[in-house]
């Protein structure tokens, strides 16, 4: 149901780690590009510098997030504090929107008012290409973590804006350096805030969905109820509820009642056992909590997890 394959060398890193390194690639090539568009007069080029300060602060945010998710669960937050990363992620996905928004009314009040700046685009070319390199080996850093952790993930969609952004701005450069046409500049910006603003409102929807405890996306409650019915003795599956605390990390409830010999022996301590190992193992859900019930009325059912998976 999943892709497990493991991340190896340095994206094999923990979270705030790659984080850190994301973080220091985008302050530096932030810096290069305001230092560029400075220079060069490119209206995109400085959209996408401020991009990249948006995303220094959101890669902060990030950070500080996974630093407090990482604390240990108490009396008062028996759940740990994972719910921080969701909170992080709901920060990043407000800021880029508010940042596509200026973007976009920059970019129509220079296609409305024209001025005769002078874009370099050759200096904008070169700038545009190394933050565009930059932007690629964030990407690459953070794309098997941001699998795991809704935070990272929040990250990981910034960076994929501004490669996007960088992209777009080598598009203009060169329509610039070939054609004259200065316009290319303010139409690049408005090309960058129309691709930011569907991912962060996509990490927005996730985000209301997490704090909405609604099922994670592709779990399939029927069919997990169904695992759970196959095992002999399993007479009914009730009152099942199924959420995540954060991106990667669900929770399963669920009463089950089985007929009254299976509570005989210590089978229904079997049964538990194989059922979280069931939902661990073909469904990824390491926190599952069942309370078994005897069930007089119930005939019971044949088959296991293993057969139906075979």
């Amino acid at each position: 149901m999943h892709d497990h394959a493991p991340a190896t060398g340095i994206r094999s890193a923990g979270h705030r780690r790659l984080l850190a390194i994301s973080l220091t690639l985008t302050c530096v090539i932030m810096l290069v590009q305001v230092v560029g568009a400075i220079l060069s007069g490119s209206l995109a080029l400085l959209a996408d510098a401020a991009h990249m300060f948006t995303d220094a602060s959101a890669l902060v945010i990030a950070l500080i997030a996974s630093a407090v998710a990482a604390r240990p669960a108490d009396d008062r937050r028996t759940f740990g504090y994972q719910r921080a990363e969701v909170f992080g992620a709901l920060i990043n996905a407000i800021i880029l929107i508010l940042l596509s928004a200026w973007v976009a009314f920059e970019g129509v009040t220079r296609l409305l008012h024209p001025t005769q700046v002078e874009v370099a685009g050759t200096l904008m070319l070169i700038v545009a290409a190394v933050g565009l390199v930059a932007n690629a080996i964030s990407m690459w850093l953070l794309s098997a973590a941001q699998r795991e952790s809704i935070n990272v993930r929040g990250a990981y969609l910034e960076v994929m804006g501004d490669l996007i952004g960088s992209a777009m701005v080598i598009v203009a450069a060169i329509v610039i350096i070939t054609t004259g046409w200065m316009l290319a500049d303010a139409i690049a910006s408005l090309v960058i805030a129309a691709m930011i603003i569907p991912r962060a409102v996509s990490l927005l929807r996730e985000v209301f969905s997490v704090l909405a405890e609604s099922a994670p996306k592709g779990t399939a409650v029927s069919e997990i109820r169904q695992h759970l019915l196959d095992y002999p003795g399993v007479t009914g599956v009730h009152d099942v509820h199924v959420w995540q605390l954060t991106r990667g990390a669900p929770v399963f409830t669920a009463h089950v009642s089985v007929q009254p010999a299976l509570l005989v022996g210590g089978g229904a301590s079997a049964l538990l056992v194989q059922m979280q190992s069931c939902l661990a193992e073909h469904f990824d859900v390491e926190h599952s909590t069942f309370q078994i019930e005897p069930d007089a009325s119930g005939s019971g059912n044949v088959g296991d997890c293993e057969a139906v998976h075979a």
